[in-house]
Order: C-alpha cells, then sequence, then structure tokens
C-alpha cells in the first residue's frame, strides 16, 4: 500500500467513499487550518508614485485606483500600508522635465530621492523602503540606460549611472534597492559602488528574470514614458527559460540579496523554476496589465474582483515567491487569510 496515496480499494470491498478530503474543507476554520500556502500582508510589496509638479493626486487612466501622488498624499499612503501590516514599499519617481542621460535620477534633490526622504521620515523602521534604479523614468528617449552613437543602449555606460543612483539613493533612506535595467553586470558594479560609500547594509533586489512584455503597457502611462522603440535588445525573450535561470545565477555571484521575476502571473512556471534553484528569497511582480485586466473585468461585471485578486496572490506565493509586488498590497493586506 502506499503511503502516499493510500490504499488501491475501499478497505472493506464497498463503493462507498472510504477516504473523504472534503471533511478538512467543510467549514471556513477547517479551510484555514489545512491552508498548504497562506500569503499575508509581510509577504506584500506596494508600489508607490510620486510626480513632481502635482498639486493633488492624479488617478492613472488606465489603472483604476492607483495614483501618481503628491508628497503629502504618497506619505498619507506609506502609512496606511505600514499600519495594514504591509512589508514593503517600493517607490518610484516621475519627474517634470526629462534628458537624454536621465541626470534627474542622479539629483539628490530629484523626485526619487525626495520621495525615500519623505517616506522613510514618515515610517521609519515599520516597513522596507525600496528604490527602483532605473533610468526610462528620467530619459527623453524612454530607455534604460544612456545610448551610444548608434541610438542603442550602451551597457557599461548605463552601469556606471546606475551605480551612481544607487548611492543616490542609499544616501536618501532606500534600505534596498531595485535595478531593473536588465544590463550585464548591473548587480555587481552596484555592489562595489554601494559597498565603497559605505552602504554595506543596503541590500539589492535584482530584476533578474524580467521579460519584455506587453504586460507593462499601463505603467509606462504611471510614469509617463516616452519610450521610442522597443527594450527587447535587453530584457528576455518570453519564450525563453535556460536564459532566465542564467540570469538569476549571475545576479545572484554578483551579489544580489534577492532576485525577482516579472511579470508575475503569464511566468509562474519561472518563480517556480528559480524558487528551486537559489537559495536567496524570490519576489514575483503582478505588472501593471495583470492590474488593469481584472480591474477592467470587474468593472463590467463579469468576475468577482476581490476574489481574483486574492486568488491571483495566493497563486503567486504558490509557485513560490516569497515577496509579490502587486498594485492590491495595501487594499487587501489585512483581508488575505480569509
Amino acid at each position: 500500500m502506499s503511503l502516499a496515496h493510500g490504499p488501491s480499494v475501499f478497505p472493506d470491498g464497498g463503493t462507498r467513499p472510504y477516504y473523504r478530503p472534503r471533511r478538512l474543507r467543510r467549514t471556513p476554520a477547517l479551510r484555514r487550518f489545512t491552508a498548504e500556502t497562506r500569503i499575508g500582508p509581510a509577504n506584500l510589496v506596494q508600489p508607490l508614485f510620486l510626480r513632481e509638479g502635482l498639486s493633488e493626486p492624479r488617478e492613472i487612466p488606465s489603472m483604476p485606483g492607483v495614483f501618481q501622488h503628491t508628497r503629502d498624499s504618497l506619505r498619507k499612503a506609506a502609512v496606511e500600508a505600514v499600519d495594514k501590516g504591509v512589508g514593503a514599499l517600493m517607490l518610484f519617481g516621475i519627474p517634470e522635465h526629462k534628458d537624454p542621460r536621465g541626470s534627474g535620477a542622479l539629483d539628490p534633490e530629484g523626485v526619487l530621492q525626495v520621495a525615500l526622504r519623505d517616506v522613510s521620515a514618515e515610517v521609519g523602521d515599520a516597513t522596507v523602503v525600496i528604490g527602483d534604479i532605473n533610468l526610462d523614468e528620467y530619459t527623453d528617449h524612454g530607455h534604460t540606460g544612456v545610448l551610444d552613437a548608434n541610438g542603442d543602449v550602451d551597457n557599461d555606460a548605463s552601469i556606471e549611472l546606475y551605480a551612481r543612483v544607487a548611492v543616490v539613493q542609499a544616501e536618501a533612506g532606500a534600505q534596498v534597492v531595485a535595478p531593473s535595467g536588465m544590463m550585464d553586470g548591473q548587480v555587481r558594479r552596484i555592489r562595489e559602488a554601494l559597498d565603497a560609500a559605505g552602504h554595506q547594509s543596503v541590500a539589492i533586489l535584482g530584476y533578474s528574470a524580467k521579460y519584455a512584455s506587453h504586460f507593462y503597457g499601463p505603467f509606462r502611462d504611471a510614469v509617463e514614458s516616452t519610450l521610442r522603440g522597443d527594450r527587447k535588445t535587453y530584457q528576455q525573450h518570453p519564450g525563453n527559460i535556460r536564459e532566465s535561470l542564467r540570469e538569476v545565477e549571475l545576479d545572484v555571484a554578483e551579489g544580489a540579496d534577492m532576485v525577482m521575476v516579472k511579470p508575475a502571473l503569464a511566468y509562474l512556471d519561472i518563480v517556480r523554476l528559480i524558487a528551486d534553484q537559489v537559495q536567496v528569497p524570490v519576489a514575483a511582480y503582478q505588472v501593471s496589465g495583470e492590474y488593469a485586466m481584472v480591474e477592467a473585468a470587474a468593472a463590467k461585471g463579469w468576475i468577482d474582483r476581490d476574489q481574483i485578486v486574492r486568488e491571483s496572490l495566493a497563486a503567486i506565493h504558490r509557485a513560490g515567491a516569497t515577496q509579490v509586488i502587486t498594485y492590491w498590497a495595501a487594499e487587501f493586506a489585512d483581508s488575505l487569510d480569509r
């Protein structure tokens, strides 16, 4: 008799069920008690956007319920998330002015550094404050790095800028920096720069398996992207698996303290493979397109919005993500175990 599957016939030779798994699904309390996967507030990361020059929060049309914040509303949103137990806040800045080199990302008084200081002062060590390292919000061409004479993204010149941005963010209060540019060698160069500047305690969350996905569209509205062309020369091909494993392996070897898969739901197989391979926390980003599709279908009355959100978050966690970055973090943080 297999202990894993039980006897192949009923012990009494009868036809009535002998083993009844439904016993453990009979009541809400039993279902909670026997749940194999439990995602809670501490597993969630809330993305927040600070937009320079706003006098009041501005809702993002393609992401209903998500806002570009003022400094005051950003602090309020941060406190709300922390009060609900959200594990981390990931901050993005949207400047009024862009240029070819994304110089706003390096400015100690730039919009993201202001956000980092404000949120760190407001919530202190009650949560984890993460700064996104990318240049696409700051460049007038919308790419995540600087361009060479041929109009291609210059890998090595870009990672030098990332290293400087990491130090500026650490000095502004980031406890974790998250390089999302998918440049070769970015984690190592950032680690070197942070350590040299005395920020050995600042962790790196690598966007290690970031795919060239069409699920990012609404996010580009959120950060007012001016992208010309596409990012297929540095983000990964959606059909590739081994490439992701290699990218993760490299990031961990270079010093990443955590790694990430982005997007989440369409790449749960990648989340599982990576979670089985590495000995560091694995995050997954439930991106803007995933959010927008659920909100749009719910607005039509086609789905039960709240149940779909909980189910999707549980699926990402079940696949192996120890942290889930989601625009629903603060809203659903206190109801996920129900």
